[in-house]
């Protein structure tokens, strides 16, 4: 199919070329159809640059899940190898996500400083994606957390603790702890609280958040029905027989009497 596809694009460009060509040529003068002969030369090498790139960030990539399935197969040496290359020669999204994989890495081994360097690179980094340097804002305080005082902790993760934000469940996690760590139980149960109820955090951390909650005094049970909704959107409960409707039905034949 992309064979095919390449071999009509190349027969559309042709017949663009020599009908713009031929009609320039009537209508302006030779001189104008050279313009417009270099023109669409440069066209096509801005095509073939674009072409390249892609090819290169498919290639980087694909070297990017190398470098991960390494790390399943408990290669992490290997891993960091292609990672360091990734890291400093690829392209922006692939190379910030390697620098994030570098970091998660060397905070797995223990070198939480190495992790955390890493991290305030991505932080700083102004070509980097904006979620992925509050991602790597949240994994450096997470390391630091102990060290840190719960008001900076709070400070630095409270525009991001919030929830229309995508790390609002890691966040706030973060953050209800640094409430309990300055005794401030209703902030930390309020904070632990809406975590638990907020439908876009991952389940397991939701679970968390509601256990912490209850601990709190805080009630963050769904709603009945918008839980059992939920459950059984995601398959995990049956549908629920219709009690009233089997009441009304009359009864089986033979079962009059009985």
């Amino acid at each position: 199919m992309a064979a095919e596809q390449d071999v009509f694009i190349r027969e559309v460009d042709e017949a663009v070329r020599a009908d713009q060509l031929d009609s320039a040529a009537k209508r302006y003068g030779i001189p104008a159809a050279i313009i417009l002969v270099l023109g669409l030369a440069g066209f096509g090498g801005y095509l073939f640059w674009k072409e390249n790139r892609e090819g290169t960030l498919e290639t980087q990539s694909e070297e990017l899940i190398g470098a991960l399935d390494a790390m399943g197969r408990g290669d992490n040496a290997g891993a960091e190898k292609q990672l360091a290359t990734l890291a400093s020669d690829a392209d922006n999204g692939v190379r910030i996500a390697a620098k994030m994989t570098q970091a998660g890495l060397a905070a797995g081994a223990g070198r939480s400083d190495d992790a955390v360097k890493i991290y305030d690179a991505i932080k700083a980094d102004d070509s980097a994606p904006q979620a992925y340097r509050d991602l790597a804002t949240i994994r450096a305080i997470a390391i630091n957390f102990d060290s840190m005082e719960p008001k900076a902790v709070i400070d630095q993760l409270r525009p991001l603790a919030v929830a229309d934000n995508a790390w609002f469940g890691s966040a706030g996690e973060l953050v209800g702890a640094a409430y309990l760590k300055m005794g401030d139980r209703k902030q930390a149960g309020k904070m632990f609280g809406d975590i638990a109820k907020d439908e876009n955090v991952p389940q397991t951390l939701r679970s968390r958040a509601r256990q912490m909650a209850g601990l709190l005094g805080v009630d963050a049970v769904e709603d009945v029905d918008k839980a059992m909704e939920r459950l059984r959107s995601e398959g995990r409960v049956a549908e629920a027989p219709n009690m009233a409707a089997e009441a009304d039905a009359p009864p089986a034949a033979g079962a009059e009497g009985q």
